[in-house]
């Protein structure tokens, strides 16, 4: 997609998200479909920014899937922006980046993004039926098992 402040980037990123909301749909009808006829055991990984796919869509997800927030502490964060100035990636700003007067591109950039992710952070939270801890998913000996009964635990 690019970076907020290159030509085009709005274009590109409305058109990102009719696709995410496109596939989250064709999955959910799915889910809705077939929750009589099978015993559904199934994980949708889902972007960052399925946060504005809409409340219809969140609503849907809320109603045939547990939303697990994988939370990120704040040095993770600057972590990943290191990392997105390097190698951008599909992100949603929605109207978040701007660009302050004698800002260069990269200033304004970070600035924004600490921004977006602590504006993610909210939605995230808000959205979500349980939150697991970075630091404790990262563990080691942390297996498939432990994570299901770390989910179960914060459903309860």
């Amino acid at each position: 997609m690019g970076f907020p402040y290159e030509s085009g980037y709005q274009e590109r990123e409305s058109r990102y998200l009719t696709c995410e909301k496109e596939v989250l749909t064709e999955v959910l009808d799915y889910l809705e479909a077939s929750q009589d006829t099978l015993d559904l055991n199934i994980v949708v990984d889902t972007t960052g920014s399925v946060i504005y796919t809409g409340e219809e869509i969140i609503d849907r997800l809320r109603r045939n899937t547990m939303m697990v927030y994988l939370s990120v502490p704040p040095e993770m964060r600057e972590r990943m922006l290191k990392a997105y100035v390097v190698k951008p990636r599909p992100v949603l700003w929605r109207d978040i980046f701007t660009k302050k007067e004698n800002e260069t591109n990269e200033q304004a950039l970070a600035r924004s993004y600490r921004r977006l992710l602590s504006q993610r952070e909210r939605l995230y939270e808000r959205h979500s039926d349980c939150r697991v801890d970075y630091y404790g998913r990262r563990e080691k000996s942390l297996e498939v098992q432990d994570f299901l009964d770390l989910i179960n635990l914060k459903e309860a």
